[in-house]
């Protein structure tokens, strides 16, 4: 199992994010819970373009400090929704031989599904712990709305199982007993 902890940057990390304190604690706590275990912890950043105010450089495109990785853990930029956009991470998942992924991070209607979809398309198992994503309101639906219609309606029984926190939890304590 690798726990992939996606755009949890301070640019998203604010107030309007639904659920966004839970979800910062929650993320936090798989993290610990993680690297306690031994599953080594891989990071996600988007890089929106220069000038966006969201890329290399800007202070909305670092890793919020609550969930910020330790020297030594892999850190990869993508340019697209998808974390497998990035050629060197879908390469570093590959010659890992690993097959089980948990994702958790910002948003659930981008990059989290986006990830999702293209790590089950590739033959990964997927957990995504529920309370552990997020995402903003939108002209069709708040946050609240779209993290539960991709809960229970989207990932569950296509794509990922979706897990409580202490499922995950145990999850990251015993791997192999998915």
């Amino acid at each position: 199992m690798k726990l992939i902890v996606i755009d949890m940057q301070k640019e998203l990390l604010v107030e309007e994010l639904y659920n966004v304190d839970k979800v910062i604690a929650n993320v936090a706590r798989l993290i610990a819970a993680a690297r306690e275990y031994g599953i080594e912890v891989i990071y996600v950043q988007h890089d929106a373009g220069e000038g966006s105010g969201f890329s290399v450089g800007d202070e909305g495109f670092e890793i919020a400090d609550a969930v910020a990785p330790k020297p030594g853990e892999k850190v990869f930029v993508k340019t697209i929704n998808s974390a497998f956009g990035n050629k060197d991470f879908a390469a570093y998942l590959e010659a890992s031989k690993e097959e089980d992924l948990m994702i958790v991070g910002l948003q659930t209607n981008f990059c989290i599904d986006a990830t999702v979809k293209s790590a089950f398309e590739r033959g990964y198992y997927v957990a995504v712990p529920e309370n552990a994503h997020s995402t903003f309101d939108n002209t069709y639906m708040t946050g609240e709305t779209t993290c539960a219609y991709y809960n229970r309606e989207v990932w569950p029984g296509l794509f990922a199982d979706v897990v409580s926190m202490d499922d995950a939890l145990e999850m990251l304590k015993n791997p192999d007993q998915e």
